[in-house]
């Protein structure tokens, strides 16, 4: 149940929409989340109201071209998958949506079965979700 948040500067819809595809495809093929698991926040910045800034940090030569891609998960992956899943998003966004895989900053963060709710105020996750007490 990846939660993704997507930040693109002048990104429209369509490289938008490419964006998540690649990001929800590579969850589906290196973590195997099912397919129907889709919760993605999409966001262009115009560089006027908002923008995004970066630095070439570690040597990696980024520009406006920047996408951060942080994603929420709960605990439990290897770490060969988490860097399988940062290499197929690279190639991915590369393939739908032009992006450099110099511009792709991925993030992940991980958490335990308490801390979802998929709505109507349970924690669906937690064995004790059911529980009154």
């Amino acid at each position: 149940m990846p939660l993704v948040r997507i930040d693109a500067l002048r990104a429209d819809g369509p490289r938008l929409e490419a964006l998540g595809r690649a990001v929800h495809e590579a969850l589906v093929e290196t973590i195997g989340i099912p397919p129907d698991d889709l919760f993605h926040v999409l966001i262009g910045h115009d560089g006027v109201n908002g923008t995004l800034q970066c630095g070439n940090y570690l040597g990696v030569q980024r520009d406006e071209g920047i996408v951060y891609i942080a994603i929420t998960l709960r605990a439990g992956r290897t770490p060969d998958q988490k860097r399988a899943l940062y290499r197929r998003i690279a190639e991915l966004a590369e393939k739908y949506a032009g992006t450099e895989p110099r511009n792709v900053f991925v993030t992940l963060t991980e958490n335990g079965p308490v801390d979802w709710s998929l709505g109507n105020g349970l924690a669906q996750y937690d064995p004790a979700w059911n529980d009154p007490a």
